[in-house]
C-alpha cells in the first residue's frame, strides 16, 4: 500500500499531463479504428498481416491452452511493447516511447476496427480488455514522460543537473512500472476469459 500510495502521489501532482497521455494513447486507438472503419482494404491489409505474422502465428500455436494463452499475453505485452517500444526508447531520446507507441497504437486499431457484424460483437466483451491493458501501457507512457521531463528539466524534480534529474526520473517510472505489471497480469486473465468464455456466448456459438 505504501509503494502504491507513491504512484498515486505521482498521479495526483501531475494529473493534467497523466489525462494528457490518456488522451494520447486512447485517442490513438480511436483514430486508428476510425481509420479502419473508412478504409476497409486497409484493414483488411493489416489484419492478413497480423494474421501472418509472428504475433499471428504465436496466438495460433497457443490459443488451444488458456493457462499458455494467458501468459503469453502477459509476456507480449510487458516485454515487446510497453519495455522495448515505451520504455527503452525513452530512456535513450527524451519521450521517444510516447511517439513510438502512438503509431503502434494507431496500427492496432485499424487491425481492431469494428467493420463487420462479427468484429462489432468481439468488441464487446474485448473493450474491457482494451481499456485494462492500455491503462498499463499509460502509466508506463506516463512514467517515460516524467523521465523525459525530468531529464531535461531538473528543477522539475529539485534536482541540480540534468544526469540527476534523469536518474530522479528513472525512479519515478520504475515505480510506475509496478502497477502497470499489476494491470498487466489482470488483462492477460479477463483476456483469457474473454476468448474462451465470453467471444463464443457473445457470437452465440
Amino acid at each position: 500500500m505504501l509503494s502504491l500510495r507513491r504512484q498515486f502521489q505521482l498521479i495526483r501532482t501531475d494529473l493534467r499531463a497523466y489525462l494528457l497521455v490518456n488522451l494520447l494513447v486512447y485517442g490513438a486507438l480511436l483514430l486508428g479504428m476510425a481509420l479502419g472503419l473508412l478504409f476497409p482494404d486497409l484493414h483488411a491489409s493489416r489484419a492478413a498481416s497480423f494474421a501472418g505474422g509472428g504475433q499471428g502465428a504465436l496466438v495460433n500455436a497457443v490459443i488451444g491452452n488458456g493457462w499458455v494463452f494467458g501468459t503469453v499475453i502477459f509476456l507480449v505485452n510487458v516485454f515487446p511493447t510497453a519495455l522495448l517500444l515505451i520504455t527503452l526508447p525513452s530512456l535513450v531520446v527524451p519521450f521517444a516511447g510516447l511517439a513510438v507507441f502512438a503509431i503502434k497504437t494507431i496500427d492496432l486499431g485499424i487491425t481492431l476496427a469494428p467493420v463487420d457484424a462479427t468484429s462489432r460483437l468481439t468488441l464487446i466483451p474485448h473493450s474491457l480488455t482494451l481499456l485494462i491493458e492500455f491503462q498499463a501501457y499509460v502509466l508506463v507512457m506516463f512514467g517515460a514522460y516524467l523521465l523525459g521531463r525530468s531529464w531535461l528539466r531538473p528543477g522539475t524534480v529539485d534536482a541540480a543537473t540534468r544526469r540527476q534529474g534523469y536518474v530522479r526520473g528513472l525512479t519515478r517510472l520504475g515505480q510506475l512500472w509496478l502497477p502497470a505489471l499489476v494491470l498487466f497480469f489482470i488483462g492477460a486473465v479477463y483476456e483469457a476469459v474473454e476468448i474462451y468464455f465470453l467471444v463464443p456466448l457473445v457470437l452465440g456459438s
